[in-house]
């Protein structure tokens, strides 16, 4: 009995790779493939299907980045292009890479503490500069809605902290 195996195109890598560079215009140290916001690459057709999952609903970023994606896939050949926008389930913090939260810290902002299911404030903060656990919440609202605002009670210096989300 012969069973159909369905192959990925060969250049599925390589538009994951191109989707890689794309940044994210509010933390610009990270990508949206960084953020887990880029959930699928599919060919369909003659063309390319996209599934795309903003941060949230009301991200003012997203009409940007499906802008991006479609300029990124177009100049390097992938078209035509199809991007789905998948709201369900709803993009998490779960879903950024080891590496990004690395990066976020050493771009100054604090990770995201725990995982989504126990969304709450979290028990640790910690400074991205000195890297103490003794901080302390100024505002729930940071630069961004995706933030807070903190600050190290150690070395008194402000930080955006990334919310679980």
């Amino acid at each position: 009995m012969q069973r159909l195996v369905e192959i990925a195109p060969a250049q599925i890598p390589q538009i994951w790779a191109l989707l890689s560079q794309i940044p994210d215009p509010e933390v610009p140290v990270l990508t949206i493939t960084d953020l887990g916001m880029v959930r699928s690459v599919d060919a369909q057709g003659q063309g390319w299907v996209i599934g795309f999952t903003p941060t949230y609903s009301g991200c003012p970023a997203t009409e940007h980045l499906l802008g991006a994606i479609r300029e990124t896939m177009t100049a390097h050949g992938f078209t035509p292009v199809h991007i789905v926008l998948q709201l369900d389930p709803a993009w998490t913090t779960d879903w950024m890479t080891q590496d990004a939260r690395t990066r976020l810290r050493e771009y100054g902002i604090s990770p995201p503490v725990g995982h989504s299911c126990h969304a709450h404030a979290p028990a640790e903060v910690t400074c991205p500069r000195c890297m103490s656990t003794h901080t302390s919440v100024i505002s729930e609202f940071g630069s961004t809605a995706c933030k807070a605002l903190y600050r190290c009670n150690d070395c008194r210096e402000p930080f955006d902290y990334f919310k679980c989300i």
